[in-house]
């Protein structure tokens, strides 16, 4: 009996729908035919942004660490002569391959340049050793890394172009110790 009253009910149910739906103008189906749309583009939408990596910040991490791999015990007081030892790391966060010249000077002459070739994510590590030669406080030892066919070729005549309170060459980025050298 329980049974049958449902499924009557059922029954009727459907009768109205059906007989709603004949009577359901065009501007409702056309309305309805919208909404699913809507909601179809709308989970599509949300499916993409979830599914597809985010691109982060581009930039190239440049840094200096003491002979020992840390950013300590730099080689800031030597004695002419005596050789001062540092790593030099360039870490590439471009989301693409890229080239990148090193210069090192030392006191505004170039004493060493070097051309790196990094995929995205790579890095690179190398220990530069120099000598300081003369006597002095304060000798700028200079770390200048361009990138990308930034002319590095002619550093002579970016230092005569370049402002002298910012020392940089027009370099990407720049790194720099002071070294005091005695006898």
């Amino acid at each position: 009996m329980v049974a049958g009253a449902i499924q009557l009910w059922i029954r009727k149910g459907i009768k109205r729908l059906m007989a709603d739906a004949e009577r359901s103008t065009k501007l409702d189906r056309v309305l309805t035919v919208l909404l699913i749309a809507s909601i179809v583009l709308a989970v599509g939408m949300t499916v993409y942004v979830i599914v597809t990596p985010k691109q982060g910040e581009k930039f190239t991490e440049f840094y200096i660490l003491g002979p020992n791999g840390t950013a300590d015990e730099y080689p800031t007081s030597l004695a002419v002569a005596e050789e001062g030892m540092v790593i030099i790391g360039i870490v590439n966060h471009e989301y693409a391959n890229s080239t990148y010249q090193l210069e090192v000077l030392l006191n505004g002459t170039v004493i060493e340049k070097e051309d790196v070739n990094l995929m995205h994510n790579e890095t690179w590590e190398d220990p530069f050793t120099f000598n300081a030669i003369e006597k002095g406080d304060d000798q700028k030892l200079e770390f200048l890394l361009f990138k990308d066919g930034a002319d590095s070729a002619d550093s002579a005549d970016r230092i005569h172009e370049t402002n002298l309170t910012n020392n940089t060459y027009g370099a990407y980025r720049s790194l720099h110790l002071w070294v005091d050298v005695r006898e």
